[in-house]
């Protein structure tokens, strides 16, 4: 070997065991973050141990680390929130998220809809007009839901949207003599909570035909759920319609088939299988009427909360869908006033009069300071505390002296971290706590800040907001219902969490329009559990 080989091999090796004593003492993640990256890794924070190790630092892995050290996370979800504000992780927070306004402004062209036509023999039914639909595997648009999207439009400058829905709702009265719970023909047995009188106060329509139809489906939708009022008896049910002890009318969940749901057969009949003193029949109704009323499915309407298989929606008399039937005969009443119909403006002043009456007797509990419903079998106010108790504020029934007893109530009992509960039980059921939901908050604040309760209506307002925010910056998505103890997704129901996701969006939008001070962070920094404090 020549000396100039000899030379070239000895620069080579002397480069080689250069780079070889940098490659072997440069550090690893592992190294670097020590007692935060085992954390991590053993606490599966990301579900690929791949995930972590390749994320990169936002600042300098000394800062990183001191804080930890002085502040450590306290919970799995303490610490998820510390690493996504502290790294970039790929697949988790490495795309910029825009604002949350600009995100559900561009949300609304992908959940929006052409007028449809169906295709023959499919389940969709036609609607005249384009809509908005909630997201994820909702996709036809639905009653009550739709009414929470619409004060996001509003907010968002979207009426041609808002009075396309109102009219595709009017068609659907027309035409079926109530709005289903959703557009397809599996739904057309039951409706959901009437909220049509209340999306009327959204338009701003001023064309007289077009608002004279529009009283008339209103008073046709009215017809519906008052269908059984002749056939009801004395503290007996008929239909949709119950007739109290002292022979007052008020109003309960139904459906006109008892079979299993086709959307959740299945499921259905399983639920039914396992009861043997009650007909199946009887089982499926109580079933559907539970989705009719939108909390599908919670404490409320169970007899063992703990056991799906004791639903009794029917033999529940719901203080919110009374609520809601007020708040429509008042709107009736106030239409034929405008339209010079004096008996129809008598008829519904009457009826409105004679609910708020029955609704006091039956289900304002003062000693509890709440609003409850009724159980017919056992003419006794149920014990479930729950959100429907606001809705007598939210339509405007509640006295002062009711809204200052549910203020504190609502205070005590209903008010999380991160919103409002949906009931103050723990049973797995979506509609029971930890989990809280837009329209519920929406309900809440609105009802809590037209009867003077202003502070604690901009308190629900925040924490909803902080919980919507936190977990979008933590997935990027809008979610349909959350965990209103631990601010983070919610879980239970009968299918997995869906996102898109209409009445969040709206009632998003709507929180953001009136309350702008209160525009989120772009961190997570503020996300973790009690980091809000009880304000």
């Amino acid at each position: 070997m020549s000396s100039r080989v000899r030379r070239l091999c000895a620069g080579f090796g002397i480069s080689f065991l250069a780079f070889a004593l940098t490659a072997n003492t440069q550090p690893s993640p592992a190294d670097q973050f020590g007692d935060l990256f085992a954390a991590v890794q053993e606490g599966h924070v990301f579900e690929d141990g791949k995930t972590f190790a390749d994320a990169v630092p936002r600042r300098a892995p000394d800062a990183i680390m001191a804080e930890y050290a002085a502040k450590p996370p306290t919970s799995p979800t303490d610490l998820r929130y510390f690493v996504l504000d502290n790294f970039t992780v790929p697949g988790v927070n490495d795309k910029p998220l825009p604002p949350l306004r600009e995100h559900i402004r561009a949300l609304w062209p992908q959940l929006s809809r052409d007028a449809v036509t169906p295709p023959p023999a499919s389940s969709a039914i036609a609607l005249p007009s384009p809509y908005v639909v909630p997201g994820g595997r909702f996709r036809e648009i639905y009653y009550w839901d739709s009414y929470f999207t619409m004060l996001g439009l509003v907010a968002d400058g979207r009426d041609d949207l808002v009075e396309g829905m109102i009219d595709d709702f009017a068609s659907l009265i027309e035409r079926f003599g109530h709005i289903p719970n959703g557009t397809r023909t599996y739904y057309l047995s039951r409706s959901q909570p009437p909220f049509f009188a209340l999306m009327l106060d959204l338009s701003k329509q001023t064309d007289g035909t077009v608002r004279a139809r529009r009283l008339a489906a209103l008073r046709k939708e009215h017809a519906y759920w008052m269908a059984g009022e002749s056939c009801a008896r004395a503290a007996k049910a008929c239909e949709r319609v119950v007739r109290m002890p002292d022979g007052s009318v008020l109003n309960r969940y139904w459906d006109d088939r008892d079979t299993p749901r086709d959307e959740s057969f299945a499921e259905d009949r399983a639920t039914a299988a396992k009861v043997s003193a009650r007909p199946a029949a009887e089982v499926y109704r109580d079933l559907r009427a539970g989705a009719e009323s939108g909390w599908d499915f919670s404490s409320r309407w169970l007899s063992d909360p703990q056991d799906l298989a004791t639903i009794r929606t029917t033999r529940v008399v719901p203080v919110d869908l009374n609520a809601l039937m007020w708040a429509m005969e008042k709107r009736i009443e106030k239409g034929c006033k405008q339209a010079g119909d004096q008996p129809c403006t008598r008829e519904f002043f009457q009826r409105a009069a004679a609910r708020k009456g029955a609704i006091d007797r039956y289900m304002w509990q003062s000693r509890q300071r709440r609003f409850a419903d009724w159980l017919l079998d056992e003419s006794t106010p149920g014990s479930v505390q729950s959100s429907a108790t606001l809705f007598p504020l939210f339509v405007g029934m509640a006295s002062p002296a009711q809204t200052t007893a549910i203020a504190a109530t609502t205070r005590r009992t209903l008010l999380g971290e991160g919103g409002i509960r949906t009931t103050i039980r723990h049973t797995g059921q979506q509609w029971d706590a930890p989990n809280g939901w837009a329209p519920l908050q929406w309900v809440a604040l609105e009802g809590l800040n037209r009867n003077g309760q202003e502070a604690l209506a901009k308190d629900v307002a925040a924490r909803w907001l902080g919980t919507v925010n936190c977990t979008y910056l933590e997935t990027g998505k809008m979610l349909e219902k959350y965990d209103v103890e631990e601010r983070r997704a919610g879980g239970g129901g009968e299918y997995p969490l869906q996102d898109g996701f209409g009445w969040t969006n709206g009632v998003t939008a709507a929180i953001l329009e009136r309350y702008p001070s209160l525009v989120p962070g772009t961190t997570l920094r503020t996300c973790a559990p009690n980091s809000a404090g009880e304000r």
